[in-house]
C-alpha cells in the first residue's frame, strides 16, 4: 500500500540510555495504525538503519526498551515494530502471514528518516523469518542477521508441541489440513530471491528454535552460492547469558557495518 511506512506520530519514550533517544511511533502498515519503538543515538550518528524484528506473539518476546537501546548505542538508527494488535496498535498479529506487511512497512520507515542511508535487519526467533521475508523484498538490504531464527514454519510445528494450539488458531488449521499457508510462511521456499548477506547465529541447545532451522536455511544458501557466515555456540540455549549475549550484540553489529555498500 502506498502510505506503508508513513510515521503518524512520535512521542519521546523515557530512554534506559542516556546516549540514545527513544520515540514510541504510530506508523501505517498495511492499511493499519501500528505502533513500535525508534532509538537513535543522542549524538546525530546513527547513518545505519536497523530493523529490529522480535519474537514470540502477542505478550510473548515483547520489544524491551533496553534491547532497542543497546542496539542504537552500537551507533544504528534502530526501528522494532511491536506488530499488529500489540500495545494499541490496529489488526491481529497472524505469525508470518499479513503482519509481515508490519516489517516491510518498518523498513520504509528507516529508509524514509533523514540521515539514514541504509537498512540492515534483524530477527531474533519468530521475528528470523520476518527478517528473511523482508530482505526478500528489499533486495537493496544491506544485510539480515537471524538469532535463534526460525526458518521453516513446518519444522515450528513438528518440535513446538505446545505451540500447536496456537498456531493452528492463527494460521488456520495444521500443516497437513492448510500446508500452502506454512509455505507461504516459510523463507526456504523463496531463499534463491535473496540478495543481501546473511549471518546465522545459534545456540545449538537450542530447545525454542533448535539449529536445524539454521542448519537448512545455511545449506540452501550455500548450495545456491549466496554470501552466508554462521556463528554457532555449543553450549547455548535460545538465550544467552548477559556477558555472551553484549559480546554478540557487539560482533553482530560489527559484521553488519562490514558489509560492504551496495
Amino acid at each position: 500500500m502506498e502510505n506503508d511506512g508513513q510515521m503518524i506520530s512520535a512521542y519521546k519514550f523515557p530512554s534506559p540510555n542516556p546516549s540514545v533517544e527513544l520515540e514510541m511511533v504510530t506508523y501505517i502498515a498495511g492499511g493499519l495504525r501500528v505502533k513500535g519503538l525508534l532509538a537513535k543515538p543522542a549524538d546525530g550518528s546513527g547513518t545505519e538503519g536497523f530493523l529490529y524484528l522480535r519474537g514470540g506473539i502477542k505478550n510473548v518476546g515483547k520489544v524491551r526498551p533496553a534491547r532497542i537501546a543497546q542496539f542504537a548505542s552500537e551507533g544504528f538508527t534502530v526501528f522494532a515494530p511491536f506488530y499488529r494488535g500489540n500495545q494499541g496498535g490496529e489488526g491481529d498479529e497472524d505469525f508470518g502471514g499479513d503482519d509481515r506487511a508490519d516489517a516491510y512497512a518498518g523498513f520504509r520507515l528507516l529508509q524514509s528518516l533523514p540521515g539514514v542511508e541504509r537498512v540492515h535487519v534483524f530477527g531474533f526467533s519468530r521475528g528470523g523469518l520476518m527478517a528473511l521475508l523482508t530482505a526478500i523484498k528489499f533486495p537493496e538490504t544491506a544485510s539480515v542477521v537471524t538469532w535463534g531464527g526460525v526458518t521453516d514454519m513446518f519444522l515450528t510445528y513438528v518440535e513446538r508441541k505446545d505451540l500447536r494450539r496456537m498456531m493452528k488458531r492463527v494460521i488456520g488449521g495444521s500443516p497437513k489440513k492448510v500446508p500452502n499457508r506454512y509455505k507461504f510462511r516459510t523463507p526456504l521456499y523463496e531463499i534463491e530471491n535473496l540478495e543481501s548477506p546473511v549471518l546465522l547465529i545459534h545456540g545449538r541447545n537450542d530447545r525454542n528454535v533448535s539449529a536445524e532451522h539454521s542448519y537448512r536455511i545455511e545449506k540452501r544458501l550455500k548450495e545456491l552460492d549466496k554470501p552466508v557466515e554462521s556463528w554457532y555456540f555449543d553450549e547455548y540455549t535460545h538465550y544467552f547469558p548477559p556477558f555472551m549475549n553484549r559480546k554478540v550484540v557487539t560482533d553482530l553489529t560489527n559484521w553488519m557495518k562490514s558489509q560492504p555498500q551496495q
